[in-house]
């Protein structure tokens, strides 16, 4: 799987939180293919196949584990564009990497042997999200484990850090300081504006910093962006508080592909 335009373009990993159902998943990815299709922006289609980390036990976590990894298998094989989805133990790292063509570490999972390991000895590219609770330089470890299983296909995603109890911040000096270690690097815009631990066990955001954050990334030296889209974010099961509009999604990529070309 490419990541690399010849025009040095950045490249998207978007999608919507979750797979909700077939239909809406295929309408979603048709477009955003058309968009970055339009702007010659290499496009990886991200649902997550199951939510393992939520607040509340009566959070939506999935439509079933098969069903959507199903979904993703035929996005791919509909649209001939890459998918991924995040990962939780090393028998799910097995299971997902016979229907996506990346698997995603999340963050607060970025130090887990087990999983990165596993992960790596499936030969898919893996995407390791930072921690909110580590340092950019921490990284090395996680690669180093990836690297040492025998796997160089690595990604590297910034997507803020804790700030108190119920605010996340970008820390910019983070970007180039990861891009020394030599591997591609994301930053995940959306999830970098969550308002996390709310006292109703619902994830806060602030979408309205979205082009903000984006352009300041792009502005950084991040080689792509990710950030999660729905056609009707307060109807998404998942993170709806800080996701951006579909309809808002072509406006922002025209912007921060101007801001990648200024900058190389």
């Amino acid at each position: 799987m490419n990541t690399e335009k010849t025009d040095n373009n950045l490249f998207l990993i978007a999608g919507p939180c979750v797979i909700e159902n077939e239909k809406d998943s295929l309408e979603i990815a048709k477009t955003i293919l058309k968009i970055t299709n339009s702007l010659n922006i290499t496009f990886i289609f991200k649902g997550s196949y199951r939510k393992a980390n939520r607040s509340r036990l009566d959070s939506f976590t999935g439509i079933g584990d098969l069903e959507a990894l199903k979904i993703l298998k035929k996005i791919n094989q509909d649209l001939g564009i890459p998918v991924t989805t995040d990962i939780h133990t090393a028998e799910e790292a097995r299971k997902a990497a016979e229907y996506v063509d990346m698997l995603q570490i999340p963050a607060f999972l970025c130090r887990q042997t087990d999983l990165l390991v596993a992960a790596a000895k499936t030969g898919k590219k893996v995407n390791i999200k930072k921690g909110q609770f580590l340092s950019p330089a921490s990284m090395i470890h996680a690669i180093n484990k990836v690297k040492e299983s025998g796997n160089n296909n690595i990604i590297l995603t910034e997507r803020g850090s804790m700030f108190g109890y119920k605010d996340m911040v970008v820390d910019f000096r983070g970007i180039p300081t990861m891009k020394k270690f030599g591997f591609p690097v994301v930053l995940d815009v959306t999830h970098s504006l969550q308002e996390p631990n709310q006292s109703s066990g619902i994830t806060g955001g602030k979408p309205e910093m979205i082009e903000t954050i984006a352009k300041s990334g792009i502005a950084s030296g991040v080689d792509g962006i990710f950030l999660e889209t729905h056609p009707n974010p307060n109807e998404a099961k998942s993170d709806g508080a800080n996701m951006l509009p579909l309809d808002k999604l072509k406006d922002l990529l025209i912007k921060l592909v101007k801001v990648r070309k200024a900058i190389i």
